[in-house]
């Protein structure tokens, strides 16, 4: 690993200790005790003694703060222990024979402990810290992770991103032409929340990471394919969302699946953070343009920096643009209201109907009207429900997911009554084979498909009429993997 990297790593933990733990912080000057003084004699045993005062210093503070009359003195040694910690971090990777590891294990025993003594009673005024699972495989296997983890965990998210020109320059489109973008991205993630946000909150990376991406991958949107075959809300390729779990599953493609597309999703990134010295922009840079590209750029560069002039050279154009795009969402993310940003106040808790008579998506849709929303419920029924045809009628007794403010509504608009018959009147006018039939559906050629194969697993007419539809020539009927074929006149 890079001297570089593992500095900077340990500069990072150290300054979210002090910003986690006491607010501010000072570095001690020379003879307080702390690991300031001990990096001039460059010496790794004096680094580690000063470590085992600090850790002693720290324990002292975090048990002060349990007592009333000297909580502020309390603080004051957490803050100074805190200081010194990152400190010596600093000094012990530039020291000969020190090895940096054990100041992140301390690090991370530290918090581990204050989430313990600060229970109940004694966690007033501090915000609670839930010590990292050591079970969860990526932690077990590749002890890296955790440092990449505890680098990105919560609000340490403020102290990686460094807002640089590029991250300004993509801040300010999202704030003027992509603003409605931003916006959009945020209803749907809030509505997908609950299904998303486990699977980063479980491996402790941040959530703005998690909409940063999501905002400039789909917008939110779990049916989005891209022209080269990237689908899902995560943009997963076909063979990579296979190494990551996502497939078939009786004829649904995961990768559209929110809850697996972003389990998927952190399993890829702890990957990419394991292999590329912990970066964040690699890591970003490796899911947009490649992970074989990054790994070479990374051993072949001298500069360890993705913003330098050498690594930026060997990038594509739209990474060299993804990468600042979905680290400005994420600021956004975390500081709306200091760029004038107005997230709507968004109701995510989840609910479900069951059907009492067959009705499609749309036609729940259009039942509901507008309902509060002024671009109605059909977005977030599909992304709720990412295996339903919006125009295939759903039986009797299938539970529907739907955002739980909509459960009374639609109890009262749904069920019976003028809507229900309006719905189902508009409904009936999509005749199968139609032009305003094939509105919407869509499919992405695999490996070993034919026009045939697809043409009977989607219940299309005939090959020959997908063909037509999709302008393929006769007699071949020519296919290849991830081209994108209407599904006209398809009803499965």
């Amino acid at each position: 690993m890079p001297t570089t990297t593992t500095t900077s790593t340990v500069r990072i933990a150290g300054a979210f200790l002090c910003l986690l733990f006491c607010g501010s912080c000072t570095t001690p000057p020379p003879g307080k005790g702390g690991a300031a003084s001990a990096s001039a004699a460059g010496d790794a045993d004096d680094l580690y003694a000063a470590l085992a005062v600090s850790i002693t210093r720290y324990r002292g503070g975090l048990h002060k703060v349990l007592e009333e009359e000297s909580r502020e003195e309390g603080r004051a040694m957490m803050s100074e222990a805190s200081a010194s910690l990152a400190a010596g971090g600093d000094a012990c990777v530039r020291t000969m024979g020190c090895e940096p590891q054990r100041f992140m294990a301390a690090y991370g025993n530290l918090l581990a402990l204050r989430s313990e003594v600060l229970a109940g009673e004694g966690a007033r005024g501090f915000a609670e810290v839930e010590p990292l699972d050591r079970n969860y495989p990526p932690l077990r296997d590749i002890p890296e992770v955790e440092r990449s983890i505890g680098m990105l965990n919560g609000v340490q998210l403020d102290q990686v991103i460094k807002v640089n020109g590029p991250i300004k320059a993509a801040m300010q489109d999202w704030l003027t032409w992509m603003r409605p973008n931003l916006v959009d991205a945020w209803e749907n993630y809030q509505y997908m929340r609950y299904l998303m946000w486990p699977a980063y909150e479980k491996a402790g990376l941040p959530e703005a990471l998690l909409f940063g991406m999501l905002a400039k991958e789909s917008g939110g949107k779990v049916h989005a394919v891209s022209n080269a075959g990237a689908a899902g809300p995560f943009q997963f390729m076909y063979h990579t969302g296979l190494r990551f779990g996502l497939g078939s599953e009786q004829g649904f493609d995961t990768r559209y699946d929110p809850a697996e597309s972003a389990r998927a999703n952190v399993e890829y990134l702890e990957e990419r953070f394991s292999e590329l010295n912990h970066n964040l922009e690699f890591a970003l840079a490796a899911y947009n343009g490649g992970e074989g590209r990054m790994r070479r750029i990374v051993k072949g560069s001298r500069s360890k920096s993705f913003w330098s002039a050498e690594v930026m050279a060997q990038l594509p154009r739209e990474t060299q643009e993804y990468v600042p795009y979905v680290l400005a969402a994420a600021w956004l993310f975390l500081h709306p209201e200091e760029y004038g940003l107005e997230f709507p106040r968004i109701d995510g808790a989840p609910g479900s109907v069951r059907i009492t008579h067959a009705m499609t998506l749309s036609e729940i849709t259009v039942c509901l009207g507008q309902a509060g929303s002024r671009d109605g419920w059909f977005r977030a029924l599909r992304n709720l429900n990412p295996r339903v045809d919006p125009n295939q009628r759903i039986a009797v007794g299938t539970t529907v997911a739907l955002p739980g403010a909509l459960v009374p509504v639609f109890a009262a608009q749904c069920v019976d009554g003028r809507m229900v018959t309006l719905a189902a009147e508009l409904q009936n006018a999509r005749v199968p084979g139609s032009v305003a039939y094939g509105g919407g559906r869509k499919y992405i050629v695999r490996a070993g498909d034919t026009l045939a194969s697809i043409a009977k697993r989607q219940g299309c007419s005939s090959p020959q009429a997908l063909a037509r539809a999709n302008n393929i020539a006769a007699p071949r009927y020519m296919i290849r993997p991830r081209q994108e074929l209407k599904l006209v006149g398809c009803n499965s």
